[in-house]
């Protein structure tokens, strides 16, 4: 149960279905807006963020030591563009999810949106955590690994050299920083049944509190009559 406050809030939100698609009809253009400008600075800055990702590999294996290769007349070209889309999804978050916080506000009572908006922070800062931890953690053992299944050649035997293709450590490194980002988000997963359970616990109080007085005013009632 709601407070006749709360519900009074929620009524003064209330507008007609096309206010609502003009609404939502904004907030996708300013989102997509924002994720087509950092696509195209990603894209225009593509090679320095390719470099920059190649950092762990080369902390390991040696700038002397550090070859990519591409073997497409487009591979390369195509791994900007990618580049360029995961970087935009990634810088635009904060954007895109504040307009859906803001489309979604207006429908929800103040206790919702106080519970709502540490998810909203919280979400891109464990992503964050989580891709980290894989450029400073887990991808140099991964590159420590792989260089170390190198192979000399000598009497009987071929050399067997590491020789990284530059969409295949994107393609890898995108998979690890999902992957990791999305493990990162338990914390903030678990906690939602406990929010359910206060906001179960919240409307079971105030079920009992309003029988308990319709009870009152009945007892209280009935000596007068």
């Amino acid at each position: 149960m709601r407070s006749e406050e709360e519900e009074k809030e929620i009524e003064a939100t209330k507008a007609p279905l096309m206010d609502h698609l003009i609404e939502l009809r904004s907030r996708l253009i300013k989102a997509l807006a924002a994720f087509a400008i950092a696509a195209v600075a990603c894209f225009f800055f593509a090679r320095q963020i390719y470099n920059v990702l190649t950092w762990p590999y080369i902390w390991v294996a040696g700038p002397e030591n550090s070859k990519f290769i591409y073997t497409g007349l487009l591979e390369y070209f195509v791994v900007q563009l990618k580049l360029a889309l995961f970087g935009a999804a990634f810088i635009s978050f904060p954007v895109i999810a504040t307009q859906i916080y803001m489309f979604v506000a207006p429908g929800l009572y103040r206790n919702e949106r106080q519970a709502f908006l540490p998810y909203l922070i919280a979400t891109p800062i464990f992503f964050l955590l989580g891709s980290m931890v894989v450029y400073l953690v887990v991808w140099p053992m991964l590159a420590r690994f792989s260089l170390s299944m190198q192979q000399l050649g000598g009497p009987g035997q071929a050399t067997i050299e590491l020789l990284p293709k530059v969409e295949d450590y994107l393609s890898l490194m995108m998979k690890l920083i999902l992957a990791f980002g999305v493990a990162f988000q338990l914390p903030v997963i678990l906690t939602l049944p406990l929010i359910a359970l206060y906001e179960g616990s919240v409307w079971s109080v105030r079920l009992v509190e309003r029988r308990v007085a319709a009870e009152r005013a009945a007892a209280a009632a009935k000596p007068a009559e």
